[in-house]
């Protein structure tokens, strides 16, 4: 594992423990070079997937991505980050058994959506208003007017 601060290409595992109920391993690691430490996280990928945009641009499927903008829509929020995080293993695991290989970004929006709607209805609207491109005030009222209901 290359070191995040200098590069260098080993590093020692000095501690190893499991992470996100089981499917996840928490490794501490600290740099021959350097003797930083940091942390990574090993887990398991079913398979390759490929997001299909919009547009129809191809990209990589993207643990980090997902949960930087769930985060994002959490943020000030009372939800802890170990509900943050077992909403992005179920929506990657979601992803990875749907027997594809490629998904459409739409899809994992709305599953974004059914997943926050449980979660946080204010993160829930956060999210909506950039994944349905909410233009006007009036497009936060209509949409939050419906959550309610």
């Amino acid at each position: 594992m290359r070191c995040p601060f200098c590069s260098h290409e080993n590093s020692q595992v000095k501690d190893s423990r499991p992470a996100e109920d089981g499917g996840a391993i928490r490794r501490r690691r600290q740099c021959e070079d350097c003797s930083a430490r940091f942390t990574t996280f090993e887990r398991v990928q079913l398979r390759e997937l490929t997001v299909v945009k919009s547009a129809g641009r191809r990209e990589p499927f993207e643990r980090g991505k997902l949960e930087r903008s769930i985060a994002i829509a959490c943020r000030k929020r009372a939800v802890p980050p170990e509900r943050i995080d077992r909403l992005v293993s179920s929506i990657q695991r979601q992803v990875e058994t749907s027997g594809e290989s490629e998904i459409a970004s739409t899809a994992i929006g709305e599953m974004v959506m059914n997943g926050l709607k449980g979660l946080d209805p204010v993160a829930y609207i956060r999210f909506a208003s950039v994944y349905k491109d909410f233009t006007e005030a009036r497009d936060f009222e209509e949409f939050a007017g419906k959550v309610g209901e």
